[in-house]
């Protein structure tokens, strides 16, 4: 609080201009309780204003000080620093991921990851490995790698009913991913009424979206950027002569292949050169552009369909 006869040429105040600290170019007292005030804002404009007794509870002297002072917390910068070191730190660091998340990977995981999948954009690929090579490391892998490079936001995991739990624990144990499991009761939940558009990251069973055609008309008008099915020999047909007998899980795996940008396919070795593997090279052949990897997830080339 001043008093009127406190305010002086060449003094500077708030109070006067709201959220502005002016400086006093001249004073005029009129009577006892009022006085006219000539003061220029910040941007140098020059104007006039009357005070009275009254606005004396409002004005104060403008403390002393920069326009950037360094007052702030130190805290809260060192904070915001951090978060956004880590926010580029791919730019920097190619296998950020491997060095935040909990996992060890093995070299012919690493291989798998970082030279033969990740460099692919679009990445439509198969990922064929014997069991205990850890096909969910490598998936969780590049998708943590995508999603912190923002080339990802919407991944949906199919899996076999009995897998889409252990995906959901693994992904968040070892690379602090929440996916949620699909019920019906998110459709009835989504405010949208399409739960593969309201959540980002979603495990579903691949029993309950081949079965389900309501399901399937949602999935095909949603804007799912990635799709990763898990046991994708699955999705399995069979001929009669030239006549293919396309199962539901193998019209599901057309489905899925033709929404995301991008589609990975993690199996072991589905076939010992039985003739219901014909109908899996039809399923790969529809795919574009898709490359295959087996023994130490090594590629064996660059080709539209399995060598059976």
């Amino acid at each position: 609080m001043l008093k009127l006869e406190q305010i002086q040429k060449n003094t500077a105040h708030s109070g006067i201009e709201p959220g502005q600290v002016v400086r006093i170019v001249t004073t005029e007292l009129i009577g006892d309780n009022a006085l006219t005030v000539y003061y220029k804002i910040p941007d140098g404009k020059l104007l006039e204003w009357m005070l009275f007794r009254t606005d004396e509870v409002n004005l104060s002297f403008a403390e002393a000080g920069h326009p950037w002072a360094f007052d702030a917390s130190g805290e809260a910068f060192k904070l915001t620093a951090e978060a956004l070191r880590i926010d580029l730190a791919y730019l920097f660091d190619p296998m950020m991921v491997v060095h935040t998340s909990n996992v060890e990977p093995l070299p012919h995981q690493i291989t798998a990851v970082y030279e033969s999948m990740l460099p692919r954009q679009p990445l439509r690929y198969v990922l064929a490995d014997g069991l205990g090579a850890g096909k969910t490391i490598m998936a969780g892998l590049l998708i943590h790698e995508l999603l912190m490079r923002a080339d990802v936001r919407h991944v949906l995991i199919v899996a076999p009913g009995s897998l889409v739990e252990r995906w959901e624990d693994e992904m968040f144990e070892k690379f602090g991913l929440f996916f949620i499991v699909f019920f019906r009761e998110q459709v009835e939940a989504s405010r949208s009424g399409n739960p593969f558009d309201d959540i980002d990251l979603m495990a579903a069973r691949v029993d309950q979206l081949s079965r389900n055609e309501d399901l399937q008309k949602k999935l095909r008008f949603s804007h799912c950027y990635w799709v990763v099915v898990d046991e994708a020999h699955k999705l399995s047909a069979s001929y009669y002569g030239n006549k293919i007998n396309k199962t539901q899980c193998f019209q599901l795996g057309e489905l899925l292949g033709s929404i995301p940008r991008h589609f990975l396919l993690i199996m072991a070795t589905p076939h010992n050169g039985k003739e219901e593997a014909r109908a899996y090279n039809e399923l790969i052949t529809a795919w574009s552009a898709i490359e295959t990897a087996a023994g130490e997830a090594s590629v064996i080339g660059a080709q539209t369909q399995l060598d059976i």
